[in-house]
């Protein structure tokens, strides 16, 4: 039987990439669930995966965690997943049989599932479900002896597409400074973590803004259809969502989102252009794996239905899985844009009563500003959780569900998991008396005021998020 219609050689090289750094962005997902979960999912985290067991069956949200949850337990999962991202990444998958390829691709897509099904707030981003659904079709793309298979390529374009053209869509319908080209007046100073280049990008000039808003709009819901054009109109349409998402990365933080969404872009790139040709004995695929190949090319078509009526239908939502595995997504960004950015400063003091002469020390985080100071870091493609949320908070109370009081309760505590998400401690590990959180307007520095003062912020408070509060004598915070 002629493999010829099922693989692509052509595609080789890029195929490697491709899953070389996929593996990447699998180990920084894994590291930052190791590094974050005790204190915000643990048993005695602010939102305990126990308490969220107890409430949601294994129907609703697939993990292994339904089998047993221990934060010992969850760190193996995390650090298992870390290890065999790192061996994917070393090209092992490569040396081995088809079928222990697929299988090895498999364990991190499973093991990130199951902590994303159990994550509740905190993963409840895009970028958590574009990774398992990209995770899950790279399982089928075999190893580097076989040729590529075709039809899992073309699943991977249409997942870009699907990113692009929804994200591009969404900003159509939603805000309207994104048709009258001036949502980039506001965005990188309003944007949830800014980064280092933020600044510089927000103060440039108005014309440069409406440049980036139009570039966007034609890299989003023009470029992608050249996608599953002949090459070499899919290769330029790829390097135009590189170049594009690369623009991104630069000026913000958007944990792995934009580094993802350019390796989605790698399978539409010729290998030929890559300088690395494929090996000469490239063997024809197992027939059990053409078959499941065809089989995953069915259910996504199948699945397909859900967001392509999204995308077509006037009420499209952003960031939506329509069933419990997170495969065919629907994508979106930034439908709406705020025009002013507000932070929320969280205080402590060690006096025993509070007062109008109370000396109150604020906590710093290691990606949300703060110290008006301090020049935003560069974080991404590493995803700061608890800083994300603050964000949200800073828009609207509702967003602190259950997870704010929680917070307040262990900062009054002392609690050495939260204070190991903070960049600074003011009280070096003793708990404060008293805590509150108050609300600030924060704008960037004009350059005259950068100039003078070496400040990249100018902030001045608004409001009160919590009152200001104390532990009662059964634990619980009580205001003052």
């Amino acid at each position: 039987m002629s493999w010829d219609w099922f693989t692509s050689d052509d595609y080789w090289s890029s195929r490697l990439v491709f899953q070389k750094l996929l593996a990447i962005w699998y180990l920084v997902a894994f590291v930052c669930a190791l590094n974050q979960f005790r204190a915000l999912l643990g048993e005695h985290g602010l939102l305990p995966i126990p308490d969220f067991l107890a409430r949601v069956g294994f129907r609703r949200s697939p993990s292994l965690f339904h089998a047993h949850y221990s934060d010992r337990f969850f760190a193996a999962v995390a650090m298992t997943g870390a290890v065999v991202s790192a061996v994917l990444l070393g090209g092992v998958a490569d040396l081995v049989p088809v079928w222990a390829c697929l299988l090895l691709w498999a364990v991190p897509w499973v093991l990130y599932l199951s902590i994303v099904n159990v994550g509740q707030t905190w993963y409840s981003f895009g970028w958590e479900s574009l990774l398992l659904e990209t995770g899950f079709l790279a399982i089928f793309l075999g190893p580097a002896h076989t040729g590529v298979p075709t039809l899992v390529l073309w699943l991977l374009l249409w997942l870009l597409f699907r990113l692009e053209f929804g994200a591009g869509l969404i900003k159509m319908r939603g805000d309207r400074c994104w048709r009258d080209l001036t949502c980039l007046y506001y965005h990188h100073e309003t944007q949830p973590m800014p980064g280092p280049l933020s600044w510089y990008f927000h103060h440039l000039p108005p014309w440069m803004h409406r440049v980036e808003a139009a570039a966007n709009h034609g890299a989003q819901l023009v470029v992608p259809f050249a996608l599953f054009a002949p090459q070499p109109a899919a290769s330029a349409a790829a390097g135009v969502v590189i170049v594009t998402q690369g623009w991104l990365m630069i000026s913000g933080n958007f944990s792995w989102l934009n580094a993802l969404t350019i390796t989605l872009a790698v399978p539409a790139v010729d290998g030929a252009m890559l300088g690395v040709p494929p090996p000469d004995d490239l063997a024809a695929p197992p027939l059990w794996y053409g078959a499941i190949v065809i089989a995953v090319t069915a259910v996504v078509a199948v699945l397909s239905y859900w967001p392509v009526r999204n995308l077509l239908g006037r009420g499209q939502i952003m960031n939506y899985s329509f069933n419990q595995l997170h495969l065919v997504n629907t994508y979106g960004a930034f439908g709406s844009v705020t025009r002013d950015r507000y932070e929320v400063i969280i205080e402590g003091a060690e006096d025993d009563v509070a007062g109008p002469t109370t000396e109150w020390k604020e906590y710093e985080f290691k990606g949300k500003p703060g110290d008006p100071h301090r020049r935003p870091p560069q974080v991404a493609p590493y995803h700061l959780r608890l800083d994300w949320q603050l964000w949200f908070l800073s828009l609207s109370s509702r967003y602190g569900g259950r997870w704010l009081p929680a917070l307040v309760t262990k900062l009054l505590e002392g609690d050495p998991q939260i204070r190991g998400l903070l960049r600074h401690d003011p009280f070096a590990g003793r708990a404060p008396t008293h805590l509150r959180a108050r609300l600030f307007h924060y704008r960037f520095t004009t350059p005259a005021e950068r100039a003078e003062t070496g400040a990249w912020w100018v902030r001045e408070p608004v409001g009160t998020v919590v009152r200001t509060c104390r532990l009662d004598t059964d634990g619980t915070p009580v205001p003052v």
